[in-house]
């Protein structure tokens, strides 16, 4: 199991919100380009964050994010609905993902099936509250069907899910590297 301190959690928690900030597409120009990290970063706060209460920080950040691109961004209220509500059981989705792959992970290659699960599981669980929440009980549709909502699920997911690896393949990377650092650190440490 990874072992991080309370600092190590503090600076991912402080980079987390970082990244969410400026990935939502509506506060700097400059970044709009950038897809969304928020999925991702529900996920990471499950792995590397061991207390609950940052999850529902990401919640109030999120909300946050998204009245201020709305009342001073000049975004569209079309996905403010009574369906909103339907991404707290989708962000919980991916960061209890997070928590379940955490109590499995080990510095191996076996590591990665548990892994995979786990961002196979969050993932769908999460379009089906978000996607299907909205899709189903926003008003937004005249007629929602199943047969439609698979139609537009094959649309826009992939899109979630790239934006999605994306982000969690940056964070395997620099996890890597800092275990590396660490690893090297420690030894050098050990030959003096």
């Amino acid at each position: 199991m990874l072992t991080l301190t309370r600092q190590h959690q503090i600076f991912i928690a402080f980079l987390l919100v970082v990244l969410m900030i400026i990935t939502c597409g509506h506060h700097f120009v400059s970044l709009h380009n950038l897809p969304g990290a928020s999925w991702a970063v529900f996920f990471l706060a499950g792995i590397y964050l061991r207390s609950a209460w940052p999850l529902l920080g990401f919640f109030a950040l999120s909300w946050w994010l998204d009245y201020m691109a709305y009342a001073w961004g000049g975004a569209s209220n079309f996905c403010l609905s009574p369906a909103y509500v339907f991404l707290l059981p989708a962000y919980a989705s991916l960061w209890l993902a997070g928590r379940w792959y955490i109590q499995r992970h080990h510095y191996t290659w076996r590591t990665l099936m548990p892994l995979s699960l786990s961002m196979f599981a969050g993932l769908v669980l999460c379009e089906l509250f978000s996607s299907g929440g909205f899709y189903f009980f926003s008003g937004r549709f005249a007629e929602p069907t199943w047969l439609e909502f698979a139609e537009r699920t094959f649309v826009y997911f992939p899109m979630y899910l790239e934006s999605f690896m994306f982000y969690a393949g940056l964070a395997l990377i620099v996890h890597m590297v800092f275990v590396a650092m660490l690893s090297l650190f420690h030894r050098s440490t050990a030959n003096n």
